[in-house]
């Protein structure tokens, strides 16, 4: 893949939010070795962050027909510590892979109807291990609530392309995270009107 070619499929946002994130990430998994990142998208945030944190094992994964990007940008700007991409559909039931002692998802679960968002924390359950961390970067809604109008718009626009997405309730989420036996760590307010949150 040409330098053409990662300019042009380079998403903007991911781009523009890595090092916040990384920052954030750095603390979370200072004592993590074996990262399953849901949903590599471009790869973008997968490059950054294995460079930040070369103690780390990062394995990407996305659904098969998105992962053919994720390795030729891994083969042009990949490092030792970054994993080809796992073929990984949240809904399955068994998930490839081993075990890991670190999850973490960016931008997913608003795009994704409830129902999935549901066995994504059933498959993160079956998969972490005891003492991991799961951390989330995203939009979410507190109390019912908006965090800002922005957001709020946001969500209307994401029900006009798909009913089945939207912001989701943090409560609803870390109802689900505590019953795979997470509590909650930390939830950071980023820029953007997203959230960071980690359970550990």
């Amino acid at each position: 893949m040409d330098k053409s070619v990662v300019e042009l499929e380079t998403w903007t946002p991911a781009e523009n939010n890595k090092r916040v994130i990384g920052e954030k990430l750095v603390e979370a998994f200072a004592d993590q070795r074996q990262i399953l990142e849901i949903g590599s998208g471009t790869g973008q945030h997968a490059v950054w962050f294995g460079r930040q944190m070369p103690h780390l094992i990062w394995q990407t994964s996305d659904r098969a027909e998105n992962l053919d990007f994720i390795r030729r940008r891994l083969a042009v700007e990949g490092c030792e510590n970054i994993r080809q991409p796992l073929g990984l559909d949240v809904s399955d039931e068994h998930w490839p892979g081993s075990k890991y002692d670190g999850v973490f998802a960016a931008n997913c679960i608003h795009i994704m109807g409830w129902e999935l968002v549901v066995r994504m924390f059933a498959g993160i359950g079956r998969k972490l291990e005891k003492g991991g961390r799961v951390v989330l970067y995203g939009p979410f809604k507190y109390q019912g609530e908006f965090t800002t109008p922005s957001n709020e718009r946001f969500d209307e626009w994401l029900k006009s392309q798909d009913k089945r997405s939207g912001i989701r309730d943090f409560e609803a989420v870390d109802e689900l995270a505590r019953d795979i036996g997470l509590k909650l760590i930390v939830d950071h307010s980023m820029p953007a009107n997203n959230q960071l949150i980690v359970w550990g």
